[in-house]
């Protein structure tokens, strides 16, 4: 069977929402302390305490919204205990990871100006499980109040005289696990009770995501939409890529054989089968597609490097990494219609992560370039693909060699979005652009490949892994011919 794509250049279809391109930050492992804030008086340079090497490389992602403080992490969070001179702030231990003392210094001041430094939106999640009501509202109101308030009156006394815009936050994380060991119906009963007081101020208009499901935990969507979506303007979906169990071992990030190569693959793909079927219940209740879904957690989850602390959860990042990347991105685009955001876990030294630090050294991970590479995506509007691929074996079972999205920007440019998801064998594509001439159109591309399935950036070779010019790709009349080598991401713009 030959590889086909049919790209219907004047069907448009939805936008691409820049959200799916999100991030997550939990204060978890070195994630915040040294990978973003190493404080003032650092001899890494900073900005306020914000690491400069890292602000720079996140910029160039135009990072579209940034979720914090957690995770777990926020079911913990009283956010008054992160406001104030640093010095006088509460120092908790950090229960969920690895035990260790946080100190605070990083907190909702910190984070907001994280988010003007790199001009992103903010998504903050509050705390249902250890929190109450009144501490939730009032740090809506501490953050987004312009007029005379006990809580506005504290943000001014603590140095912000204006009111910071809030669009993005969510009532509570995980509330089926670490963030209280709740029912569904219980949860949606809180749910409703909470977001009543998450208040609009002003002009600010508050985007309200009630905490969704595990995986394929469908009852929880089905209680939550049922008894909730006339009350929450998105609701949320966690789903990791993991090869092993997650208890007894998920595997290595370096040392896999090709059979987990294949099934990390297989469960990266698994996210098309979970959005569809909660996307179906959500219909039930919400045929205009008004709530969306929010995939705030996704990503890789294997077992920590060695010789690191196992509650940090820090892991390499190779080529393997970045096709999983790349097929959730082809996903997301897919069902463009309801997922409005997604959130990968995380942005530093934690996970699927897009940078790794050690000391005053940083690299930037295969992850990060796919992201780089598909910001042409961002806002962009989703055009009709067919396609039909070869299909890629090992040990009996199959997955599609190569997954696909194209999109048009503002300007008309379209870009088209390919992994190879075989380890060994190229694919030779036909491409037909339907509407449109392509015989004298400019055609460019770049690709993130390697030649070892585990194949990642170290400290000593921080370039190991890195994007390239792409040029086997012919165009004639209405169609393109593109080879993609073994595991490789390739974007095309065609103008």
């Amino acid at each position: 069977m030959k590889n086909q794509v049919v790209i219907n250049a004047d069907i448009e279809k939805t936008t691409i929402n820049k959200n799916i391109y999100g991030h997550f930050a939990e204060h978890l492992g070195r994630g915040i302390y040294e990978g973003i804030w190493v404080g003032e008086d650092s001899p890494i340079p900073n900005t306020n305490g914000i690491r400069n090497d890292v602000l720079e490389a996140l910029k160039k992602l135009n990072i579209p919204v940034l979720r914090w403080p957690g995770g777990c992490f926020a079911d913990e969070y009283h956010w008054k205990d992160g406001i104030g001179p640093r010095e006088n702030r509460k120092r908790m231990i950090n229960t969920h990871w690895g035990g260790v003392i946080e100190n605070n210094h990083f907190g909702t001041h910190e984070f907001m100006m994280l988010c003007e430094m790199l001009e992103t939106e903010p998504y903050i999640c509050g705390n249902v499980g250890s929190g109450t009501v009144q501490e939730m509202s009032e740090w809506v109101e501490y953050m987004t109040f312009d007029g005379e308030s006990p809580m506005a009156n504290w943000r001014r006394e603590n140095g912000r005289d204006e009111p910071w815009r809030l669009t993005y936050f969510g009532v509570g994380n995980e509330n089926w696990g670490c963030g209280g060991n709740m029912r569904p119906e219980y949860y949606a009963d809180l749910y409703r009770r909470y977001q009543t007081y998450v208040r609009n101020y002003g002009d600010n208009r508050i985007y309200k995501i009630a905490g969704g499901a595990n995986v394929d935990d469908y009852n929880w969507t089905e209680v939550l939409m049922k008894n909730a979506h006339r009350m929450m303007d998105g609701l949320s979906l966690h789903y990791y890529t993991i090869p092993g169990e997650f208890w007894t071992g998920k595997g290595s990030a370096t040392d896999f054989p090709d059979s987990e190569w294949f099934i990390t693959l297989k469960k990266a793909l698994h996210m098309n089968t979970l959005i569809t079927k909660h996307s179906t219940i959500m219909d039930k209740y919400d045929p205009e597609k008004r709530v969306g879904l929010i995939i705030d957690e996704w990503g890789t989850w294997f077992d920590p490097e060695p010789g690191t602390n196992p509650g940090f959860l820090y892991q390499q990042n190779t080529i393997r990494d970045a096709l999983v990347a790349g097929i959730h991105f082809n996903i997301f685009h897919a069902h463009a219609d309801r997922v409005q955001m997604a959130n990968i876990a995380q942005t530093i030294n934690v996970l699927q992560a897009m940078i790794l630090t050690e000391g005053e050294k940083m690299l930037l991970t295969p992850t990060y370039h796919v992201f780089e590479m598909f910001k042409v995506h961002h806002d962009a509007t989703l055009l009709s693909v067919e396609s039909s691929f070869e299909k890629y074996e090992l040990d009996g079972d199959d997955l599609p060699q190569v997954t696909v999205s194209a999109s048009k920007d503002a300007d008309g440019k379209i870009h088209i979005s390919l992994c190879n998801l075989d380890h060994q064998n190229q694919s030779d594509i036909d491409i037909d652009l339907r509407g449109m001439d392509v015989s004298s159109a400019n055609v460019s591309g770049r690709i993130l490949t390697a030649d070892k399935m585990d194949a990642h950036n170290t400290f000593e070779r921080p370039e190991n892994v890195k994007p390239a010019e792409f040029t086997n790709v012919n165009n004639e009349g209405h169609s393109l011919s593109v080879t993609l080598p073994p595991m490789s991401v390739v974007v095309l713009a065609v103008e």
